[in-house]
């Protein structure tokens, strides 16, 4: 297969990433990947070694993956096409005949670990956890004989010759994962009516009300955040840029208008693309924020200037 038919995941075999990945259609149709890590699963896109990568970006309970949202802010530019969420349970995975008592270490990726921390101390209080590069990972360690146990998804188990030990694993019942599949830029798909739009944007200089004054670009043409997370820059304490994740489509009038707003007043700014949102939940536009009321509020300005208003 050429590259363009390859995706790759953070791996390895096994993860939820990967589950997350053979949700999607056109994976029947594409050579899957797995990578080491989120970074070098974003590299083989960006290098032209893979037509995408899918890549765990925030989760219900500790929010943003680090590792994903620094890629899209700092590395060379790629964009986003599509999300997938994926409800999250975990397994115990044991070599067999390992009993409960016997589990004396535990390894998982280090965002499983606030997933899995009240079952933890309700049932494996002496336990010590180390972290994996992956959940996947971790099951691997585990049948080397490195880890008594590892947090990671049931369908892990055959796959490393383990066992679960205990299933459905999950401090906080509704618990979701939410990927996202990333590209070399390209254009844009057509608004559904149920998109998301992502960015990131770095404030000029930082004087009192500098943030306030940026998500107003947002709050006075009625668009909505569903996230924002602020992410070192490295350039020095209190230096940071901000990634958020905004309702709708880049093509909206009061979503584009909003980040031409910011591409005026910050330092820089990052498009990180428009996509469908995998819930297909709608935007609700509130009153004066249509396009229609836009063109009209043009057509006024318009009329007025060529004295006609």
């Amino acid at each position: 297969m050429s590259s363009a038919s390859r995706y790759t995941y953070l791996g390895p075999a096994g993860t939820f990433t990967e589950a997350a990945l053979r949700t999607l259609p056109e994976s029947a149709t594409r050579e899957l990947t797995p990578m080491v890590s989120v970074p070098a699963a974003m590299d083989a896109v960006r290098n032209g070694d893979a037509g995408g990568a899918l890549v765990p970006i925030e989760n219900s309970v500790e929010g943003g993956i680090t590792a994903t949202l620094d890629q899209l802010a700092f590395g060379e530019p790629l964009m986003i096409y599509r999300e997938v969420l994926l409800p999250i349970a975990f397994a115990l995975l044991v070599r067999p005949g390992t009993q409960l008592a016997d589990v004396k270490t535990v390894t998982g990726h280090q965002a499983a670990q606030a997933q899995v921390r009240n079952w933890l101390a309700g049932n494996l209080p002496e336990a010590q956890w180390e972290s994996a590069l992956s959940n996947a990972d971790g099951a691997r360690l585990v049948q080397e004989g490195r880890y008594d146990g590892a947090f990671a998804g049931e369908f892990a188990a055959p796959m490393y010759g383990l066992e679960p030990l205990a299933t459905d694993i999950r401090d906080a019942q509704n618990a979701t994962t939410r990927f996202v599949l990333v590209g070399r830029p390209s254009r844009l798909a057509s608004p559904t009516g149920a998109d998301r739009t992502s960015a990131v944007f770095w404030l000029q200089d930082d004087h009192p009300g500098a943030l306030l004054e940026m998500l107003q670009e947002f709050a006075i043409r009625g668009v909505n955040l569903s996230r924002i997370e602020s992410r070192p820059t490295g350039e020095g304490l209190g230096r940071y840029c901000f990634s958020v994740d905004a309702e709708g489509h880049l093509t909206d009038r009061r979503v584009g208008e909003a980040l031409m707003g910011l591409r005026r007043r910050c330092l820089n700014v990052r498009f990180l693309g428009s996509y469908p949102r995998a819930d297909e939940v709608g935007v609700r536009v509130t009153p004066g924020t249509t396009d229609t009321e836009f063109s009209e509020a043009a057509d006024w300005l318009s009329r007025t200037l060529d004295g006609r208003g």
